[in-house]
């Protein structure tokens, strides 16, 4: 009687062979000769009763119907390796990977780690600044620090907290232009602008912040459009106009007095920041600690920016 799972070796031939389209390069990644690679995918055809490799003269690909069973078997073995990797990085006490919005990292994580880093050991922090999201499958051994419904994707997720924006701009402007703390002075003033893009279409801008204040149809031409919330605040620490500030990016520009806010109104983000992670994130060394840490230094300074 056939084992209910196929032999491994047969396997490993056949998903090599799948992916690399070739018995050739499947025996060289595999260090096996191509009659080897042959041999164990008869193997698996026999195993399974399915034709799995269709002949065109001299070259070989994979038939229709082993194609779902492929990809299938892809997935088992990338979680193979993550697993193995897992095991490696805990062996050697690697670093704990933190991927995030570059913003969200720069201007808001890095300020903090000094009070975290002493908790860590030896334990490095590895920061991996992108707005690309990473594939919820391939992240199971990092925390993600991203904004919105996106979090969804991940297997775990916690709210961090929701960010507010109010105009900013240097000492220095201000002093220039004290028209700037008024929303009529403000509209003749150089603009800075951050535009995240079509998929953030609800991120407030200035349109929304003139709208809030009855003035609807104003009409205003920015200075810059940045795509980078960090580059627009450092456009306007450096005297190039105001920004509509978020308070989390800019709240130790506003302690070291780079930044001036401008005004005592906000507008609310429409959604919160998540930290995600992955099914094995937490099996890592210092890794539920650093979480801890993450939620509870995020409360404390919701709960401070309430008091003010």
């Amino acid at each position: 009687m056939k084992s209910y799972l196929p032999p491994l070796r047969a396997l490993q031939a056949f998903e090599a062979f799948g992916r690399l389209g070739s018995v050739g390069g499947a025996a060289r990644e595999l260090g096996v000769t191509s009659g080897a690679i042959s041999q164990q995918l008869r193997v698996l055809e026999e195993h399974l009763s399915l034709k799995l490799i269709n002949k065109d003269g001299r070259r070989a690909a994979l038939s229709d119907e082993a194609l779902a069973f492929h990809k299938l078997v892809v997935e088992g073995f990338d979680r193979l390796r993550m697993a193995h990797s897992l095991v490696q990085r805990t062996k050697m006490g690697a670093d704990l990977k933190v991927s995030g919005l570059p913003t969200l990292l720069l201007k808001w994580l890095n300020p903090l780690l000094h009070d975290i880093q002493a908790h860590l050991d030896d334990l490095p922090l590895r920061l991996e600044a992108t707005h690309l999201e990473p594939d919820p499958d391939m992240s199971v051994d990092m925390f993600r620090l991203t904004y919105g419904n996106v979090s969804q994707r991940f297997p775990h997720a916690r709210e961090l907290f929701t960010d507010v924006c109010f105009p900013a701009g240097s000492p220095a402007f201000l002093s220039q232009h004290p028209e700037a703390k008024t929303v009529e002075g403000l509209q003749r003033l150089p603009l800075i602008e951050i535009d995240w893009g079509p998929a953030y279409s609800t991120v407030p801008r200035w349109s929304d912040w003139f709208a809030a204040h009855g003035m609807s149809r104003t009409s205003f031409k920015p200075v810059a459009v940045h795509s980078l919330s960090s580059s627009a605040l450092e456009a306007a620490a450096g005297g190039q106009g105001v920004v509509l500030a978020q308070r989390s990016f800019a709240r130790f520009d506003l302690e070291l007095g780079r930044l001036v806010r401008l005004s005592q109104d906000s507008l609310s983000m429409p959604e919160p920041y998540f930290v995600c992670w992955g099914d094995t994130t937490l099996s890592q060394p210092k890794a539920r600690e650093f979480l801890n840490w993450l939620i509870g230094i995020s409360r404390k300074l919701s709960s401070e920016d309430q008091d003010i």
